[in-house]
């Protein structure tokens, strides 16, 4: 890339800092360079100044910008074997430490990450009282969560007991039960910028960072294990892995789950 092309993506990623919050110099330069060209290249414009002015004056391609880049991709019970795990190991010994947990779903799509969760819930431990945290940085995605509206592909790992018991059938339309949507609270919330809350049981982030930088990856697992209690537990995605576990205070449990150990002292293989 020439030094003109580097100033011109410097000016391009200022003005989608100013217009959606997200700072594009958190995440691997040239992958994020290749997915902005391919919208670019959709939306026919040949350069990303031309392409900032663009973002600018129509709504609706700033939707479109930010839905893509934010890799809004998810589906209930999301690698189903270690949702098993989850639901007859994890979930349970949290359970023998505090009968209402307190749990955040972190980049949370269209909401069935944290759907999920509540239905597994509902059937071991229905009289906790659970509070169920789930956060995004895009509004439109947001929307569609709370709708809880989804199709064949996001459901096709759904239990069929729970898919009965949970949804309606319309057409080729899954609509997740008022009961479940009452169970989440859904929210703007931007990693990479907003404070975090403390006090979690369970944070989910799973298949979000891919894209960030390795800085922009120690921050934020840092500041996931401030968030959590101890012995809190980190349930990441199966495309991730955190290299510096131990250095961080995180104790691998298994693929995906690292339980939270208080730093400075040596943490094992759980």
């Amino acid at each position: 890339m020439s030094l003109v092309d580097n100033v011109d993506y410097e000016v391009f990623r200022r003005k989608v800092l100013e217009l959606t919050r997200i700072d594009l110099g958190l995440y691997k330069s040239q992958q994020m360079q290749r997915r902005i060209g391919s919208l670019m290249e959709r939306a026919g414009v040949p350069t990303f100044a031309a392409y900032g002015r663009l973002l600018e004056r129509d709504p609706e391609e700033l939707d479109k910008f930010s839905d893509y880049i934010t890799i809004n991709v998810s589906e209930f019970f999301r690698n189903p074997e270690k949702f098993d795990e989850l639901e007859q190991k994890v979930l349970p010994e949290l359970l023998g430490r505090s009968r209402n947990l307190n749990i955040w779903s972190a980049g949370c799509s269209n909401g069935a990450e944290i759907y999920s969760v509540a239905m597994i819930l509902e059937d071991i431990a229905p009289r906790g009282y659970h509070r169920l945290l789930a956060t995004d940085v895009d509004s439109m995605i947001l929307s569609k969560a709370l709708a809880g509206v989804y199709g064949p592909q996001d459901v096709r790992n759904v239990p069929s007991a729970r898919l009965e018991r949970h949804f309606k059938v319309n057409a080729e339309q899954y609509v997740i039960s008022p009961e479940m949507r009452s169970k989440v609270q859904f929210k703007m919330h931007n990693l990479l910028a907003d404070p975090f809350q403390s006090g979690f049981d369970l944070i989910l982030c799973r298949n979000v960072v891919i894209y960030f930088t390795d800085e922009a990856k120690q921050d934020l697992y840092n500041k996931f294990w401030q968030s959590l209690k101890d012995d809190g537990v980190l349930f990441i995605g199966g495309t991730e892995t955190i290299l510096n576990a131990r250095d961080i205070g995180f104790a691998p449990m298994s693929s995906f789950f690292y339980e939270k150990a208080p730093r400075g002292k040596e943490v094992g293989v759980g």
